[in-house]
This record gives structure tokens, sequence and C-alpha cells, in this order.
């Protein structure tokens, strides 16, 4: 199950489940779509791998498997420094 992490890694955007804006990849890294393509240039900085929109959770099933509330935030990528 996909944790839904809360924020963008590169910019600490703010996330959440129902948010259109979420890019992931194929190890869950999360990314605002804006950083996802412009800063990153569709190319994940941890894995090197491809970004797609993250699956939006439905409201029911959030009461049973919410989100996850830990922020990952790596602001390096945002300045060029990550490799993938």
């Amino acid at each position: 199950m996909l944790e839904l992490r809360p924020g963008c890694e590169c910019c600490d955007r703010d996330l959440p489940p129902e948010s259109p804006e979420a890019m992931i990849c194929s190890f869950e890294c999360t990314f605002c779509s804006t950083c996802a393509e412009t800063v990153l240039g569709g190319r994940c900085p941890n894995c090197g791998g491809g970004f797609m929109p993250r699956p939006i959770r439905p409201p029911a099933a959030l009461l049973r498997h919410p989100a996850a509330t830990v922020r990952v935030f790596k602001p390096g990528p945002c300045r060029g420094q990550a490799t993938g």
C-alpha cells in the first residue's frame, strides 16, 4: 500500500492525500508536479526513475489506511546536488 507521503521532498510543499499535484517514482519518492517537471526534469534524483501521478486514495479508505505523517525533505535535488 502506498504511504501517501505528506510533502514534496524538494520544496517541502504540502501534498495532502487528495492532491492531484503529487508525483511519485517506483520507490514512492514524492515530489510536487512543479519540482518533478521543472527542477528535476522528470527524473527522480534518488533512484533515477521517472514520475507518475500519485493515485488518490478514496476518503473511506483513508479512514482505515491513513496517509503517512512523516515528512521527507531533501532540498539537495532542488540545488542540483543529487545524482540519479
